[in-house]
């Protein structure tokens, strides 16, 4: 099971059983202090059962359960931003065995010190029983609002991927005035994996006329097809980034694992960049400590608009981008972006090691190169390359990305570091 202000994630039934839910679910009611939670879930079929036991708990600890059922999660943290608190029933893009639960207060999601009440799981403190409240969203229609209505109908292809964007997604995109087909409707029958950055999304490109979108199950994350090719996840922020430029936005937080190609775009449009540790609650505590107004992960495809929700947004980031197609500097924006390329890598380590290796690689390297170790190690090549090696906080493994816009020195980099890691992991087994 791994633990973090990402989420509490784990197989259920192996290694995250029904009394971790309960637990969890005791210690964050300690937080609920508007005594109202909205609940909702992915697709995946262990949700259900997790549902029962998570409202349940909360409804004993005297609190009002807004149960929507199966939803995205952009819509359970809009939702909580109305009311104070919510649970979403998700592992996100982790295998299909796994599930978790993600916690939200006031509109985002838990900090470190929020997390470990939580983890505490005790509550002491019981009152009357909580009553079960019919849930609306109005989500559509405020996104509408934010992202505006096309001059030109765009024909749009959705793959839902077997999750919970089904009847969310391709609705938002006709509002706003897409023609809209969708593939991957139901999980049993979907072609391809829970995470669409990791996929080759074959047969999205093959059915996408025009523009298309990939959701992960819970549908924070989206990637872009367009031309006949699948753009990277970097894209996906990217093009966020543009649209909150033309609305005015100046000021931005980037992950730190994000493209460099990104906070060059915002500079060279009067912007400002800070950079954060990886994980969206890093980023949305860094966009509140310096007042940014939007930012995100390009590593899975996250952008944030912070006035309309506190969490990567896939849902608005594909009626954003759907809205910005016809524009005629769009396709000089992906080809600058593009002109950096990153490779993002997994070398499959123990948790329990992953301290140690971090701290070999930082003697093998810090000699050599400028480091900076806010998440992890990262060492800056020059000016236009660099490579991150940091621990997951969701999976066993290390992250190895390097970006550059020198291709061949991006492959020569990027192998070094990895032979680096591995080197460490043989060296403290």
């Amino acid at each position: 099971m791994k633990i973090s202000i990402s989420g509490i994630r784990g197989v259920y039934g192996n290694d995250f059983l029904p009394e971790d839910v309960i637990k969890f679910c005791d210690g964050f009611s300690k937080l609920v202090k508007t005594r109202k939670c909205v609940i909702g879930r992915d697709t995946r079929t262990t949700g259900e059962m997790i549902e029962k036991i998570v409202s349940a708990t909360m409804l004993e600890r005297g609190i009002d359960v807004y149960n929507l059922g199966i939803i995205p999660t952009p819509v359970v943290f809009r939702k909580a931003k109305e009311i104070g608190a919510g649970i979403i029933i998700t592992s996100s893009h982790n295998p299909l065995e796994w599930n978790g639960l993600k916690f939200i207060i006031d509109g985002k999601g838990i900090t470190q010190e929020e997390l470990e009440i939580v983890k505490n799981g005790k509550n002491l403190n019981r009152s009357n029983i909580g009553k079960e409240v019919i849930a609306k969203s109005n989500y559509i229609s405020d996104a509408v609002n934010i992202i505006g209505k096309l001059k030109k109908t765009q024909h749009v292809t959705v793959d839902i991927g077997g999750g919970s964007a089904k009847k969310i997604a391709p609705k938002l995109l006709q509002e706003i005035g897409c023609h809209v087909e969708t593939i991957n409707d139901e999980l049993d029958e979907c072609s391809r994996g829970p995470d669409p950055t990791s996929d080759g999304l074959m047969k999205l490109i093959s059915k996408t006329k025009n523009v298309g979108f990939a959701f992960d199950l819970d549908s924070d994350r989206v990637i872009l097809v367009m031309n006949g090719e699948k753009k990277s996840s970097d894209i996906t922020l990217g093009l966020g980034v543009v649209k909150a430029i033309k609305l005015g936005i100046k000021k931005f937080v980037l992950s730190i694992d994000s493209s460099l190609a990104v906070e060059k775009y915002i500079i060279k449009h009067g912007g400002e960049v800070w950079r954060s540790k990886v994980g969206e609650s890093n980023v949305i505590q860094m966009m509140i400590k310096n007042n940014a107004d939007a930012g995100g992960e390009g590593s899975s495809g996250g952008f944030i608009l912070k006035k309309f929700n506190m969490c990567r947004d896939g849902l608005l980031t594909s009626g954003l981008i759907a809205s910005m197609i016809d524009d005629e500097s769009i396709q000089k924006d992906i080809e600058f972006f593009e002109s950096f390329s990153q490779i993002r890598n997994k070398v499959s380590i123990k948790s329990s090691l992953h301290d140690k290796v971090i701290i070999e690689m930082i003697k093998k390297v810090e000699k050599e190169y400028k480091i900076d170790q806010l998440d992890g190690i990262k060492i800056n090549i020059n000016e236009n390359t660099w490579s991150l090696i940091r621990k997951s906080n969701t999976e066993d493994i290390i992250r190895v990305s390097t970006e550059s816009n020198d291709n061949q020195l991006l492959h020569k980099i990027q192998s070094e570091m990895i032979k680096k890691v591995e080197s460490c992991y043989e060296e403290i087994k």
